[in-house]
């Protein structure tokens, strides 16, 4: 089976879609990485993934350059007779529409800012967006959703019929490697430099990985520690999005800033607790599965995408959107009691190997295209 993963961004692909495109490799697949050329461009060859690549203005909303893309995107994909191209991301997704390929799959992996914000810009990109699916999903045999709340909206909003919509909660990780034991972590690719960070403390360490957006709740993350500042040591993980207009550069105060890391399995190993206040359109957070794949206790939002990972009071807990107050009374909760840190650690291993084990996730990915596939014969 030849299969094709657009993308918007080949950082997007080679962060969080790798693992599918490497077991799908792994299982004699030809898969490409269809993806404007960045910095990780070439590093898919490694893993036999060959790359096809296309222009594309991230940012951009001007029509003719929008145009462009597609007849360069319809160009460089013709002659390569996939048997599955798969989108990811809002403009893949619509634009990938517009291509000669007949088996067109689109993911979507959350729907980002501008569905929780009200100001007019943002009113005006959501309705384009919804446009473009409204019309682009006619042309898709199916349509994944990385949680249930983006399908149903989908869905009562009439932009696809309900067969058409396919639940695959994000897009896995390989629990195997992301693992702990004994309390030491395995198959870590990175080292800490022991000058920069503390390993042993008495303090717990809390934990928060994102980009600094508010969204994602670094404000009330910073507020949570103030409250808790005296009981635990907090670490945030995170580049400042300058391109994002609700990027900002916070206070830190009380918090250890760690900025752009590449050794994110090494520092969640540290940690005791870890947190992820986000209030985004989030498809299935990543770093959450990882948390939960390493065995640590979460605190997250009753957010789309966050509550996935989190069953309340069985390996970590919700706590409203924006309420910082109940952020630090969970993560409170968690420091005071070492054995339900424990407990709540081993049960957040249990669920990312039972529901987001990237095995499990191809296997899915795999049904689809079997389905659509033998449809046509």
């Amino acid at each position: 089976m030849k299969i094709g993963f657009l993308s918007h961004l080949d950082l997007n692909l080679y962060l969080f879609r790798l693992p599918i495109m490497k077991e799908l490799v792994k299982r004699g697949h030809k898969v490409y990485a269809i993806t404007p050329k960045g910095d990780v461009f070439d590093k898919f060859k490694e893993f036999g993934i060959e790359t096809i690549d296309y222009k594309i203005e991230r940012a951009s909303l001007n029509p003719l350059n929008e145009l462009k893309t597609i007849q360069d995107l319809k160009m460089k994909v013709r002659g390569f007779d996939l048997d599955i191209l798969h989108s990811f991301m809002h403009k893949p997704n619509i634009y990938g529409s517009f291509t000669d390929a007949q088996n067109f799959i689109q993911t979507v992996t959350g729907l980002g800012s501008f569905f929780i914000h009200q100001d007019l810009k943002s009113k005006i990109i959501k309705n384009i967006i919804l446009t473009g699916y409204n019309i682009s999903s006619k042309k898709a045999k199916k349509v994944i959703f990385q949680n249930s709340d983006d399908l149903e909206m989908f869905v009562k909003l009439r932009i696809i019929p309900r067969e058409k919509a396919v639940l695959v909660k994000s897009s896995g990780i390989d629990t195997n490697e992301w693992r702990m034991e004994s309390g030491e972590v395995l198959g870590s690719e990175f080292q800490v430099p022991s000058s920069e960070l503390r390993v042993k403390n008495e303090k717990p360490i809390v934990l928060m990985i994102a980009r600094v957006i508010k969204d994602k709740g670094v404000e009330e993350f910073i507020k949570a520690a103030e409250i808790l500042k005296d009981k635990a040591e907090f670490w945030y993980v995170g580049d400042i999005d300058k391109g994002n207009k609700n990027a900002f550069n916070p206070d830190w105060k009380n918090i250890n800033y760690l900025g752009f890391r590449r050794d994110i399995k090494d520092l969640i190993s540290k940690c005791d607790i870890f947190v992820l206040p986000s209030f985004y359109g989030e498809g299935v957070p990543r770093t959450l599965i990882e948390a939960a794949s390493m065995s640590k206790p979460i605190v997250t939002t009753n957010n789309r995408g966050c509550k996935e990972v989190v069953d309340d009071g069985i390996n970590g807990f919700l706590v409203p959107i924006k309420d910082y107050k109940s952020l630090a009374k969970k993560i409170g909760i968690l420091i005071d009691n070492p054995e339900m840190r424990k407990e709540f650690g081993k049960k957040s291993r249990e669920k990312a190997v039972n529901e987001f084990d990237i095995k499990a996730v191809v296997d899915k990915y795999l049904a689809v295209y079997e389905e659509i596939l033998g449809s046509e014969k």
